[in-house]
């Protein structure tokens, strides 16, 4: 809501738009949706925002519709290419955003381990709430890709912020057991307290592994997540101590 200096009072409304793929973007289809919001919400104070994940950076900017003589509609939009912009222009940034961005922002092969040290700073200094830290983190590490060389290689480089991050980590584990014990018994109360805290303590580990494969390979696919929900407490052991050593999915669920 903006108040000018007259008191007068409006909507400014901002239209925000992701794009991980470039190619998806359609600036007629963002002009259609702005027109449409335009006059539902009965203002013309609309700013259109795309977000570009990666960007080749020949996305049409601009939309003009008319004839040789007349322009009948012009249509524009703040472009934000994250790739575009200068890593080291947001090292130390007070805005959380920003830095968990780091790694998605331009920045070269000796700054990998530099980038991922001060987003996992700027996530302990700047989110107070643990589950939020918990969340954000999965988040730097999917989108900074750190393989076991480059892992070991910021152990011993960064020893305060990998101290961060086993923290964050072992807390995941606790409260994905606690969580999963705190289920099971809940079930235990109808179906027998023993069988329910055994499936509690398989639901926790079934949890913790997920998370960790997600930190190791990216985001995991449907068929990974069914054979997750569908093993039982013999083969989440086996995966459970396979799943540091696995270089792969398919490594991972292999019947060795």
């Amino acid at each position: 809501m903006v108040e000018w200096p007259n008191g007068q009072r409006e909507a400014l409304l901002f239209v925000l738009e992701e794009e991980t793929d470039p190619n998806r973007f359609s600036i007629h289809r963002l002009a259609h949706y702005c027109i449409d919001l335009s006059d539902l919400c009965q203002t013309t104070r609309i700013v259109p925002v795309v977000i570009f994940l990666n960007s080749p950076g020949n996305e049409l900017t601009k939309l003009v519709l008319g004839g040789d003589r007349h322009t009948y509609l012009q249509f524009t939009y703040i472009r934000c290419a994250l790739a575009e912009w200068n890593v080291e222009d947001h090292w130390n940034s007070n805005n959380l955003i920003a830095r968990l961005c780091l790694s998605l922002m331009h920045w070269s092969a000796e700054q990998k381990l530099e980038v991922y040290a001060r987003a996992v700073r700027g996530l302990v200094s700047l989110e107070p709430d643990p589950e939020k830290q918990l969340k954000y983190l999965d988040f730097i590490d999917i989108y900074s890709a750190l393989d076991d060389n480059e892992r070991a290689q910021y152990k011993a480089e960064y020893p305060q912020e990998e101290q961060t991050m086993t923290s964050l980590t072992e807390r995941l584990r606790a409260e994905g057991m606690e969580k999963g014990m705190a289920q099971g018994m809940e079930q235990g109360m109808e179906q027998g307290m023993e069988q329910g805290m055994a499936r509690g303590m398989t639901q926790g580990e079934r949890t913790v592994l997920t998370r960790q494969l997600q930190r190791r390979f990216g985001p995991l696919d449907a068929q990974s997540l069914n054979r997750l929900e569908a093993a039982n407490q013999q083969q989440l052991e086996l995966w459970a101590e396979r799943v540091l050593e696995a270089d792969s999915l398919a490594d991972f669920f292999q019947e060795h």
